[in-house]
């Protein structure tokens, strides 16, 4: 075995290491936040409100970020920035306790949080498919991340309570942030060429309707998949879960999607990448369907599994999707386009969310369903106007 110095000078360890902790301090606030915020008298409407308005705020400005990142010398210089202010701001949580307070600080919180993953795995990609990586083998291990803290971490609901959420976020954004520091260079030579065939170099000229459909037929899907993280903890709590099943009811989830990463070499080729994101909105379908129903804890597990899919998979085709079609030179707004109507879904559902929570409970998951059938026609349509080309 060589020594540990020779091995983190592979690029493609150093950026597993970093994957590992990108979602750790999302996965303690998927856990917590929503308990957190009920225990501080903060009601559901207002709960939607405190995840809904940073989304509006990093909608604003995350293509704005990616196009930093792309003009700067290396992709790795604006994540790591953005890394090390994600480690600083949580520490004001400690001075809030009402909506006002709580809200800004936590829309503070998430634009570091929320701006960091299209970055890491636009670049990511693209270091892969120069060097002849498999980004599935490196971006996964942000999913075992999500694991642990949701899994292993989130277990200290049920031992400290809700009043462990602050000093666990901050631990685990230092940690992001030390990971930051390691990270390999990405960017290709300038005079290497990274697609073979002519794609458009800018990206008002990949903007055309069967590129776009794709993209909000995933946004529609994840906005769903935001509202685990946002009312799911709470949700459950109200319905009689117990507490010690909550941190599982999550990292399940990610363990199903960590399963399908760690497939996606045998299969990855096969699929189109638009199909890949019509699978997703059929598992939304059917998991939040039965969700609405409020089914009993077995149910929940077996419906948390379906996240590989409407998550898991439907990500994959879209980070594929956008970089078949696009160039290296707007890898990271790209990215920052598709994650700009990912957050613009999200917002848009997480704001309406609260005050179906209020009047419908569980019931209000119906809305999910519905979302998946409109994201599953915007693919389809897509696929009608511009049908794939080899795994596009």
């Amino acid at each position: 075995m060589p020594p540990v110095s020779l091995r983190l000078a592979s690029p493609e360890l150093r950026a597993s290491l970093y994957q590992f902790t990108v979602y750790l301090p999302g996965a303690v606030a998927s856990v917590f936040l929503g308990i957190w915020l009920s225990e501080h008298g903060i009601p559901a409407d207002q709960i939607g409100l405190v995840n809904s308005v940073p989304v509006l705020v990093l909608l604003l400005l995350n293509m704005g970020v990616g196009r930093l990142a792309d003009r700067a010398n290396d992709w790795r210089t604006v994540i790591v920035a953005l890394s090390l202010y994600a480690a600083v701001v949580p520490f004001t949580l400690v001075f809030v306790s009402e909506f006002w307070g709580i809200l800004l600080v936590w829309t503070l919180c998430t634009f570091g949080n929320g701006s960091i993953p299209p970055l890491i795995d636009a670049a990511t990609v693209r270091m892969t498919r120069r060097s002849g990586g498999d980004f599935g083998s490196i971006r996964v291990w942000a999913t075992v991340g999500y694991v642990a803290g949701a899994g292993g971490i989130g277990m200290l609901l049920g031992v400290f309570g809700s009043q462990a959420f602050v000093p666990l976020f901050v631990a685990m954004s230092l940690l992001r942030a030390g990971a930051s520091l390691i990270l390999p260079r990405f960017r290709a030579p300038e005079t290497e060429v990274t697609l073979a065939d002519a794609v458009p170099s800018k990206l008002r000229d990949s903007l055309k309707l069967w590129f776009v459909l794709p993209l909000v037929g995933f946004a529609l899907v994840n906005a769903s998949n935001a509202l685990i993280g946002g009312f799911g903890a709470l949700l459950w709590e109200r319905n009689g879960v117990p507490a010690y099943y909550i941190g599982p009811l999550l990292a399940v989830a990610a363990t199903g999607e960590a399963v399908v990463m760690f497939a996606w070499r045998r299969f990855g080729s096969r699929v189109t990448a638009r199909n890949m994101i019509l699978a997703a909105c059929v598992a939304s379908f059917v998991r939040f369907t039965v969700m609405a129903f409020n089914p009993p804890v077995a149910v929940l597990f077996f419906t948390q599994l379906l996240h590989a899919f409407s998550f898991g998979m439907g990500y994959f085709g879209v980070v594929h999707f956008v970089a078949n079609w696009t160039d290296e030179s707007n890898a990271a707004e790209a990215q920052g386009f598709a994650n700009m109507l990912i957050q613009a879904s999200s917002f848009g559902l997480l704001t309406v969310f609260g005050l179906l929570v209020v009047h419908f409970g569980a019931a209000s998951y119906f809305a999910s369903s519905v979302l998946a059938v409109v994201g599953a026609a915007c693919v389809l349509l897509s696929l009608r106007i511009r049908p794939p080309k080899d795994a596009r």
